[in-house]
């Protein structure tokens, strides 16, 4: 009997590509799931009348559940993952709304085994570059993640050792302000209460009071067609509890961050996102935020780039119940009226 599961680090091949994946037109059930998860206050998502008066359109998707249905699509070689470790350069290219079809293409851009130590199983990194197309063929979204994969042989040495160098931290700002969409900003700052973009000042920071416990990871994982089995089965995991999917962690930090910017209308791209600590289910998360540039548009609006930190203080069944631990990094570029 064949055993169905995902390759080993010792199976992946620099250009490989995985694109047999299923598209997935995003629904309202989408939206109404995703909302039940997190809460997001997002203006544009929620409210179809604003939505159509600035976009033109109805129904704009939170760029958020956009991103998490990318990464669900691109997990069929890491469905073995030990922990995702960044992702770099992440844009949203086009926006996208109800009823629009997302493909997905996954590409094998570099492998690096990590340094083989006595009493440690083998690993190695798998750099992927991910590519998201609509039913138009527009590309939509372009990033990079590297999920840690085992060696199949728990002693193996691929000597696999290529450069990640490659992988920028950030991206293009000219591919960033061609992502803008055009949209009517001065009708979104009639409409909607500040901070808009001229009172957001660089270096200002704040903590978000209200902290968030972490639940239903499953679904999320479920939803966007996750196969990482380690967010799922507990004896797949590295740990004595199923791991939390990060876009789980980015999610809730960025339902949190719209509490300190209540007017910000979009994120537009990652600049870089580090899980530098794992998260496990009834975690509870704080988000603390700091305005690290700002950059004027012809609009009247413009692009805050933010520096956002996830704390999680563990649940009394995870490791070191009671204590605090810093689980993500995050720098973003959101759109402002």
């Amino acid at each position: 009997m064949s055993l169905v599961g995902g390759p080993w680090f010792e199976d992946f091949e620099v250009g490989e590509r995985f694109d047999d994946v299923p598209a997935v037109t995003v629904t309202e059930a989408h939206t109404v799931a995703y909302q039940g998860l997190f809460g997001d206050r997002s203006r544009l998502p929620l409210d179809y009348e604003l939505c159509e008066q600035v976009t033109g359109r109805r129904g704009l998707v939170n760029n958020s559940l956009v991103g998490n249905i990318a990464i669900g699509a691109s997990t069929v070689p890491s469905q073995r993952v030990l922990g995702n470790l960044f992702y770099r350069g992440l844009v949203f290219r086009q926006p996208v709304f109800v009823g629009d079809t997302l493909r997905v293409s996954t590409e094998v851009v570099a492998l690096r085994q990590n340094r083989i130590k006595a009493g440690r199983a083998a690993s190695g990194m798998v750099a992927l570059a991910i590519d998201v197309f609509n039913q138009r063929d527009e590309q939509v979204m372009s990033f990079a993640r590297c999920p840690m994969i085992p060696c199949r042989d728990p002693a193996a040495d691929t000597g696999r050792a290529d450069s990640f160098d490659g992988i920028a931290e950030g991206f293009d700002p000219a591919i960033l302000r061609a992502s803008i969409p055009d949209w009517d900003l001065g009708a979104y700052r009639s409409a909607v209460g500040g901070p808009h973009f001229s009172g957001i000042e660089a270096g200002s920071g704040y903590r978000i009071e209200a902290r968030d416990t972490v639940t239903s990871a499953p679904e999320l994982v479920r939803m966007t067609l996750n196969l990482a089995m380690t967010h799922t089965d507990v004896k797949r995991s590295a740990y004595a509890q199923r791991l939390v999917y990060g876009g789980h962690t980015i999610s809730m930090a960025a339902a949190q961050i719209l509490r300190a910017f209540p007017g910000m209308l979009s994120i537009l791209g990652w600049h870089h996102c580090d899980h530098t600590g794992p998260v496990f289910e009834a975690d509870i998360l704080s988000t603390m935020v700091r305005a690290k540039s700002v950059e004027a548009l012809d609009t009247g609006g413009g692009i805050a780039h933010l520096h956002v930190t996830v704390d999680a203080e563990r649940s009394p069944d995870a490791p070191e119940p009671g204590s605090t631990v810093n689980v993500l990094d995050w720098e973003l570029a959101a759109l402002f009226a």
